[in-house]
């Protein structure tokens, strides 16, 4: 029997996406795995292990599983999830019409961001953007779960 796996679950593991790591949840087991880049190449490749520090030999030996085995589905990636995107719409969902385009215009150009978490800071909005954050995150994970017909709950 496939495990149920929480929702909740898969929007942390989301959030701990970078582009330089990505997430494998094993549909037989429930469990996830974060690899670098890094490791994975060194797995894909077939480098010797004896190259690498003790501690990340197991790491690459685990990439070597989730590559060529059919168990691991690869979450989505941190291009996939567009952050910038779910920055954006919680700007346009900021009913005060003066803060929601001083949030735009921190979005905007370089240091995009950073600004934008100062913004937040000095508006005392960040709680009501983590919160924004992570139901779209969960939002991101619910629809995964269902394009890989993996059950999970809500609870």
């Amino acid at each position: 029997m496939e495990p149920v796996i929480r929702l909740e679950d898969v929007a942390q593991e989301l959030d701990a996406v970078s582009d330089e790591s990505s997430v494998y949840l094993n549909v037989h087991t429930g469990e996830f795995v974060m690899l670098s880049e890094e490791e994975l190449i060194a797995a894909e490749e077939g480098a010797d292990l004896e190259n690498f520090p003790e501690w990340q030999r197991e790491a690459i030996e685990k990439a070597g599983e989730v590559l060529y085995n059919d168990d691991y589905v690869s979450l989505p990636s941190k291009f996939e999830i567009h952050e910038y995107s779910i920055m954006e719409r919680f700007c346009y969902a900021v009913e005060d019409e003066a803060l929601c385009d001083r949030l735009l215009n921190s979005i905007r150009g370089r240091g995009a961001f950073r600004y934008f978490k100062d913004t937040i800071q000095e508006y005392g909005v960040a709680d009501d953007w983590y919160a924004y954050r992570y139901d779209a995150l969960k939002e991101i994970a619910r629809d995964w779960l269902e394009r890989n017909d993996i059950s999970y709950t809500d609870e």
